[in-house]
């Protein structure tokens, strides 16, 4: 400020009164060069990082939100993944992009950083987790600050700063799928310090400079240019007062001048004709301002320290405001009281009196409140001026401190929809193979399928990879960031019969978030398909959904052993999988996965500790015939029995009284046996839905006709159906 050059210059000419009058000298140029409809640097509004050369790098004192500038970059890296390879199935190979860079924070050190913003929306949450892939490193400036291992590789150890003194940040491999394949605009929660101080503003520019002031409102200050900006920007709210007649620079806060001195009476000069002739004093009353001040601008830190402003409270004053630009991060109550105050200090600085005196004390000094023989209240030296006569001092009235303290209409920050910070959660995995479906193309390809969640709506998602028993991970692609509805079952269903709606059977399921929710659905809707779900090894719909804790259902009203799963109808135990099998379920490769017992899925997200596992449920039901239904057992005169059956047809699902359903396999054939199905003691293929075995045949096969029962499986292109009992050959 040209008051601290004025006071020095001062200081040096005559010692230390002389430095007093250079301070307020100074001071009166500094208000004639500085005026202006706005007081203070001009906040940016939250910019991008940036990449331009020559340009100053701020220091930042507390909590700030800053964009800072782009120091170093390669060029992006391109990944690509091929999926599909397997036979018969095409193939697809899709490309991502990923970048390595710095961005340079602070020209002083700091503390730590915490949230980063990217396009607006959050990359890095307050609990340090990175919502996309790559590597964080932060350098906090210190003085033995080392090299960054990247940097290093890249560019060569005898070649790389260390950048000792300078805060900054570098990305390792940052994914840049959800930011278009391009370096997103950022933005950093800078922490340099748990307070302001203005001791530390002064220290990084001035020597010899002390200050008792404080700045208590503050939680965050920036400073981008000159010291002499800062001081003004903080004069505006925080009156400040220097003084360089000592050996030190002093900046103190007005209101700690110290208490107040009571001047002489006023001197009263020979010229009748002069200053105050009458009484030694002039007392005036300025104009209001054509542009009454009326605004602050700051950053809100309720806001995410978006800017924000807050008015005077009352009615506005006539003439277009004048707003203050601080750049400071506080909240909205803390910037109205100081609008408030600051607002209130002009209006009372109109009140001036012009005093005379003969008497030359040094302790009167810039900003010291004095008190006036016959004037209430104290005033503030502003400026003097030694004449033959004696000193003219120029007095401001002081504003008491109960009216400062007037509290306002309290400040508001506005509404504001902060982003979401939540964390990554770790991944559940449940792969399954669906029947086949009359929509399929191909009748022979396996229908596998992944279910993905997580206990936290924060979850981003995972990759997918298929183990086909080998070890080796082949990438299935992702899951996407849609959870489907998967929990853990509290009690075992229990058997029941296929045919029948299941009224009696309830079971209890735990979903990882208690703000998932299942809904019940009435005889139409499971006409429809709706409410469809994997329990263990079993397909069923359920009627009703009741909750019955934080996220545990009760579930009843069921369709028991749906599209062929009726081995599963016995074999439940509590602990088993469900699965809601709706649109969030994930097709995989099957070709990739392959058709070894030893297959697994395999998911892997940002929250995941290790690798998640699953095998597959229902494995091979897609190509597995469906057990033939509607066992008959005839005795014909001769002695033949004639046993016959109806089949089933996977996919056919619909089942019309007057057709028979299509045959989905290539031929008609059907096996049967006598007794153990895997150690037959007789068997038998037939080309037709019937059998008739001889009186002859019967003998032949003795006690085991009677004890031994008969079962039939239809023989599929891939597989065998399940068993249908038809029963023994001879009645006991």
């Amino acid at each position: 400020m040209a008051t601290l050059v004025f006071s020095a210059a001062g200081t040096a000419l005559a010692g230390p009164v002389g430095g007093a009058i250079g301070s307020l000298v100074g001071r009166q140029i500094d208000g004639a060069l500085f005026a202006s409809s706005r007081q203070g640097p001009r906040l940016r509004e939250l910019d991008a990082t940036r990449s331009t050369y020559g340009e100053v790098l701020p220091r930042h004192y507390g909590a700030m939100r800053v964009a800072g500038s782009l120091i170093w970059a390669t060029e992006l890296t391109e990944h690509s993944e091929t999926m599909g390879t397997g036979k018969g199935s095409p193939s697809l190979s899709s490309y991502t992009y990923s970048a390595n860079f710095a961005v340079a924070l602070a020209s002083r050190p700091i503390e730590g950083i915490g949230r980063i913003w990217a396009d607006g929306k959050l990359l890095r949450g307050a609990q340090g987790d990175l919502k996309a892939g790559g590597t964080l490193r932060i350098h906090t400036g210190r003085g033995d600050q080392p090299l960054d291992p990247l940097l290093a590789s890249a560019e060569g150890a005898q070649s790389c700063p260390a950048y000792r003194g300078l805060a900054y940040v570098v990305f390792e491999d940052l994914q840049l799928a959800d930011f278009y394949n391009r370096i997103p605009g950022l933005t950093f929660e800078v922490f340099a310090g748990d307070t302001v101080l203005l001791q530390d503003i002064l220290d990084d520019a001035l020597e010899a400079c002390e200050t008792s002031a404080q700045l208590p409102e503050l939680t965050g200050f920036s400073c981008s240019g000159p010291v002499v900006e800062s001081l003004q920007a903080l004069d505006a709210v925080f009156p400040l007062d220097t003084d360089a007649s000592g050996e030190n620079l002093l900046v103190r806060h007005e209101s700690l001048g110290g208490a107040a001195r009571t001047l002489g009476a006023a001197s009263v000069p020979e010229d009748p004709e002069g200053f105050g002739a009458r009484s030694g004093f002039a007392r005036s009353r300025g104009e209001p301002a054509p542009s009454p001040l009326a605004l602050l601008r700051y950053y809100d830190q309720d806001r995410d320290y978006l800017p924000g402003v807050q008015r005077v409270a009352g009615r506005p004053a006539p003439g277009a405001p004048v707003g203050i630009d601080l750049p400071a991060s506080l909240d909205a109550a803390n910037a109205a009281r100081l609008i408030h105050r600051a607002h209130r200090r002009a209006e009372r600085a109109r009140d001036t009196i012009a005093w005379r005196t003969t008497e030359l004390d040094p302790a009167i000094a810039p900003g010291v409140e004095v008190r006036l023989p016959g004037h209430s209240g104290t005033w503030r030296v502003r400026a003097w001026e030694w004449c033959e006569a004696g000193v003219e001092l120029e007095l401001e009235r002081r504003l008491p401190t109960a009216t400062l303290e007037t509290a306002p209409h309290t400040g508001s920050s506005g509404r504001y929809a902060p982003p979401v910070d939540l964390p990554p959660g770790e991944t559940r995995l449940v792969a399954f193979e669906l029947p086949l479906d009359t929509a399929s193309a191909h009748s022979d390809a396996p229908r596998p399928h992944a279910a993905a969640s997580s206990s936290s709506a924060g979850w981003p998602g995972a990759a997918l990879y298929a183990d086909p028993g080998t070890g080796t991970l082949e990438p299935l692609g992702v899951t996407g960031r849609t959870r489907a509805l998967l929990g853990v079952t509290t009690n075992a269903l229990p058997p029941a019969n296929s045919l029948l709606l299941d009224r009696s059977s309830a079971l209890d399921v735990t979903l990882p978030d208690p703000a998932m929710v299942l809904s019940g659905a009435n005889t139409a809707e499971l006409a429809q398909g709706v409410n469809l779900a994997l329990v263990g090894e079993e397909l069923v719909q359920f009627a009703k959904a009741d909750p019955i804790g934080p996220g545990a259902w009760r579930l009843s009203g069921f369709l028991r052993g749906l599209a062929g799963s009726e081995a599963g109808l016995v074999a439940h135990a509590p602990g088993e999988a469900f699965v809601l099998l709706d649109t969030a379920i994930r097709p995989l490769d099957a070709a990739l996965l392959g058709s070894a017992a030893e297959r697994e899925v395999v998911a892997l997200g940002r929250g995941d500790a290790a690798p998640v596992r699953t095998s597959l449920h229902l494995d091979g039901i897609t190509r597995r015939p469906l057990a033939p239904v509607h066992p008959r057992r005839t005795h014909l005169p001769d002695g033949t029995v004639r046993f016959t059956w109806t089949r089933r047809a996977r996919g056919a699902w619909r089942w019309a009284d007057t057709l028979d359903v299509p045959l989905v396999e290539e031929t008609e054939i059907y096996l049967l046996t006598l007794g153990d199905p895997e150690q037959p003691l007789a068997s038998w293929q037939v080309l037709e839905p019937r059998i008739e075995i001889s009186p002859a045949t019967a003998a032949a096969l003795g006690e085991a006709a009677i004890t031994a029962p008969v079962r039939v499986r239809q023989a599929g292109t891939h597989a065998l159906s399940p068993a249908l009992l038809l029963g023994p050959l001879e009645a006991a």
